[in-house]
Formats: C-alpha cells, structure tokens, sequence
C-alpha cells in the first residue's frame, strides 16, 4: 500500500514534496523563448544578415538567490538509502543550474556559461557524427513533406491522434516560441506556433515526439508516488529528446531531411564555443551549408537565444543512446516512467523495488512495431560514434 509506503520514508516524501513546490517556477523554456521573434526576424534579413537580433524575455518572477537558498536547504541528510540521497544531491545542483541560467537570459556569455554547466557542449565526436551525416545526397522531396496545414488544422491533428492515448492535455498557440510545437511539462500543454505552416510529415513527426513521448513522460511522471519523476532526474534532456526523436524513427516519420536538421543543430551549437555570433553561426548555416534562410534562421535562434543555449547538440547523442538502447533489447518502459535519464535506469529499479515508482502507465505506441522502412537511416545510425 502507498500508504505504508509514504509513511516509512516520510522524511524521503517531504523532501520530494518540498522540491515540487519549488520546481514550478523554474521551467526554463517559459523564460528562455524571446517574446518579440517575429520582429527580430524582419529586421535581421532587412539587414542583409549583418545585424545581430536584439531579443526581449520575460522578466522573471521570483528571487533567485533566495530560490537556491530554499532548495540548498533541504535536509538530505534525512534520506537514509544512500543511492536515493546521491539522487537528490544531484537534482538539486541540477535545479540550481537552472535557476543561474533563468537569472542571466539575455545576459550574453554570463547565460552561455551555465548553459554549458547543465548542458554541457558538443564533444569532437559529435561534430564529427554531425558530418558523417551530412555526407549523404538529399533525398527527394515527396508531397507529404510540402507544408500547407495551418495551425488550426494541425489542433484538429493533433487533438484526434491523442485519442490513442489516456490522458487530456491543454493545446495553445503562442508567437513567441521558436519550435512549430514544444510542449510544457509543468501546465500539460502543448504549444503551436501561431501562423505555421506544418506539412503532412511534420504533423505526423511532431505527434509522435510531442505528445508520444514528451506528453506520455509527463502524465507518467505525475502518475508516480515521488515528484522527482515529474521535475526531471539530472541531465535527462538527453534521454527525453533520444526518445522522442526515435519515436519518429519507429513510426516511420522520421527522414534523412530531419537527420541533417539535427546535424546542423550539432554544427550550430559547436559555433558557440568557437565564439560565433547570432550573424556568425547564421553565415555558417546559409552560405557555407547552403541551408535555406527560413531554415539557418530557426537553427541559429534556437542555439543564440538567451545569449548562447547548447541544448540542442543533445538531440543526436540521445537518439543514438536510445536506438543502441532498444537494439540490445533492454526495457523500453523503464525510460517512459517520467522524465527520467537513461543513466539513472538502475536508480529507477531501485525505487521500484522499494514501492517508491510505478511502471509506466502510459506506453508510446509507436514503440510497439518499427514502422522504419529507410535502411539509410538504419546504416547512419548504427555506425554513429
């Protein structure tokens, strides 16, 4: 029984409990999308290119010292299993990262630094695997990758593929974010961006990815007995989004065209530490790789914003973790019980044994069959570094 169960590690609870109070305020994407892209944008290719954008963010709303005094100040000490307790040392140092990132967006190299605290940077190898696959001849371009769905009818979309799915989630349209969708883990919406034009594909990649995973880790984690399933384990920004793309990849969305794209995010993000800026990683993209305008653009804001977001270079290195992950025939469940991390999987079996975690309640369908019919995308993958 739970109840047993909360009351044996009732210092264990508190602890999870007071950390969830906490976490609410410091969801990283609310602050970190800038609120005048459009704008931005206008002026930037006005400008021939030459002008860095000058963004705008919300303005935050708390007091972030006193924010790491509250979460440094819990009493870990309390929670007697020494794995659990290395867990949450862990979380709350990641949880201060985040709060030193939220305090210093638009604040240039200050915000680029404690990026790289959480995030980390591309490593050789990942610039590396980013070329490998930017190698491979374009494929021809079929109808189903022409955009021409507005964002109502991507709603519709959406809101009819979730009926796979046990859980109800919110869907609202928003200018300021620089994904089509991106989805809120805290407020359980997903998020379009007003005036996009989304093609057949992309529907059908961002379905799978945003509510097949992202929304299905979010309802798990907030299913679970502990709150840290729902807050996030350290560094779980990789496994999540190595989930999620490969669930394009068993759906059989996911394209050699998306590949680059996350090839050139890993290009994108290892300008930052060569010291390129916004103009500088957008040359890069446009007249070095040849990628189109709208395309360089949504690449370089998403690794500028903020004043330098490495993030994005994960993509790639936790699509491969995940695909080595399900080839080897492991327990694809274990990594959809929260937003949780691939590394931490024998601390989730720990907590599981001890009544402390559930198995996923909600699966990602997609996961059950592999629907991938490119064998290029099979070779790219297994030879990645």
């Amino acid at each position: 029984m739970i109840e047993d169960v909360v009351a044996t590690y009732s210092d264990l609870f508190k602890i999870d409990q007071n950390l969830d109070l906490l976490v609410k305020n410091i969801e990283l994407l609310n602050f970190l999308n800038p609120l005048n892209i459009e704008q931005e944008k206008k002026l930037f290719f006005t400008s021939k290119y030459r002008k860095n954008p000058t963004f705008k963010y919300r303005k935050i709303k708390f007091n972030p010292y006193k924010m790491q005094r509250l979460f440094f100040d819990q009493k870990l000490e309390r929670i007697e299993d020494r794995q659990i307790r290395k867990l949450y040392q862990d979380i709350i140092y990641e949880y201060s990262g985040l709060i030193q990132c939220i305090e210093t967006i638009g604040s240039g190299k200050n915000f680029y630094y404690n990026s790289l605290k959480v995030f980390g940077t591309p490593k050789e190898r990942d610039v590396e695997n980013a070329r490998f696959i930017l190698h491979f001849e374009d494929e021809p371009v079929p109808d189903s990758m022409i955009k021409k769905y507005s964002v109502d009818e991507a709603e519709n979309y959406f809101n009819e593929f979730s009926e796979r799915y046990d859980f109800d989630f919110n869907i609202k349209k928003s200018t300021h974010i620089s994904a089509s969708a991106m989805v809120l883990n805290a407020s359980e919406t997903l998020v379009l961006k007003r005036n996009y034009k989304f093609s057949e594909n992309e529907l059908n990649v961002l379905a799978n990815h945003e509510i097949g995973v992202h929304m299905v880790t979010t309802f798990n984690g907030k299913s679970q007995p502990l709150k840290v399933f729902s807050n996030g384990f350290v560094n779980n920004t990789e496994t999540q989004e190595g989930l999620a793309v490969f669930s394009e990849y068993m759906s059989g969305s996911l394209t050699l065209k998306r590949m680059k794209e996350l090839a050139y995010r890993v290009i994108a993000a290892d300008s930052l530490i060569k010291g390129y800026d916004f103009k500088g990683t957008f040359d890069l993209l446009y007249s070095q790789y040849k990628l189109d305008r709208e395309a360089a653009w949504q690449i370089t804001l998403r690794v500028h914003r903020g004043g330098g977001f490495t993030k994005d270079y994960l993509y790639l290195t936790g699509l491969k973790k995940v695909y080595d992950y399900y080839h080897s025939e492991q327990d694809m469940n274990l990594l959809l019980t929260g937003k949780v991390t691939l590394e931490n999987k024998d601390s989730i079996l720990r907590l599981q044994e001890l009544g402390l975690a559930n198995r996923s309640k909600h699966v990602t369908d997609s996961f059950a069959q592999n629907l991938n019919t490119n064998k290029k995308l099979d070779f790219i993958l297994t030879n990645l570094k």
